[in-house]
């Protein structure tokens, strides 16, 4: 079938942080904690992070909560003192929560907009499906990205996260398209690509060059093997264009 709807994930896929997360971190937390070391800052977030989200999905308990137990898991796996944690986390969580609402903490990659531009133009609805909490509304919406996007679709605020088909199903019934009539585009292996594969949608899974390209999700180890991938999301344009193509 003909390519209708394309949805994109948000985070290492059209946004991206201004400057990498840790480093954000490390400036937030020095005022507080003193300086810590980056490298054990990078290491530390994506421990905290993968534990949290598995522990508490879907935002359980509220974001502000949620965001505050990985913002002292990281501080604390980087080697900061407790006890200093504890008595500052007030004041720390609070400022990175703003950080991360605007354009202060992120950006978009410079693909993002031409590409929904593009898209638009060849009369292909786009959507964006996001594990993320609300805050991530007013991040694209102060970055320009609301005006290019069909449907907006946060975890946080449908109660339910990708992998789940409910979350894919949800985009395309408020656009009244078929899942076969889909493309996901993101950056996770499980819950981009295999899980929009798993409801039917067409997937591409996006790595940018580099070793570690713009931070998207890469696990050790991970199997690539029979995986669409894409360097950056400007080749979505070509890829529906061909995959419409054969379907004419």
């Amino acid at each position: 079938m003909a390519i209708r709807l394309v949805t994109f994930d948000a985070l290492h896929t059209l946004v991206t942080p201004r400057l990498p997360i840790y480093v954000q971190y490390a400036q937030t937390f020095e005022p507080y904690l003193g300086a810590l070391d980056p490298g054990a800052l990078k290491r530390s977030f994506k421990i905290a992070l993968k534990q949290v989200q598995q522990e508490q999905p879907v935002y359980r308990g509220g974001a502000q909560e949620w965001w505050g137990d990985v913002i002292r898991r990281t501080a604390v796996g980087a080697g900061a003192d407790p006890k200093a944690v504890d008595a500052s986390l007030g004041e720390i969580v609070p400022r990175l929560l703003k950080r991360f609402s605007s354009r202060e903490g992120y950006k978009l990659f410079d693909d993002s907009i031409p590409t929904l531009k593009r898209l638009k133009e060849l009369n292909i609805h786009t959507g964006l499906i996001s594990n993320t909490d609300a805050r991530m509304r007013a991040v694209i919406e102060d970055l320009g990205l609301i005006p290019h996007l069909d449907t907006v679709l946060l975890s946080e605020e449908e109660g339910v996260e990708k992998p789940s088909c409910e979350i894919f199903q949800r985009a395309c019934a408020r656009l009244g398209v078929k899942s076969s009539e889909t493309v996901h585009v993101g950056d996770e292996l499980d819950c981009d690509y295999h899980g929009a594969k798993a409801c039917g949608f067409r997937a591409l899974l996006l790595r940018r060059p580099g070793p570690e390209g713009e931070e998207e999700r890469k696990e050790p180890g991970e199997d690539l093997t029979d995986v669409e991938v894409i360097p950056s999301v400007s080749h979505v344009v070509e890829w529906v264009q061909r995959q419409n193509r054969q379907n004419a």
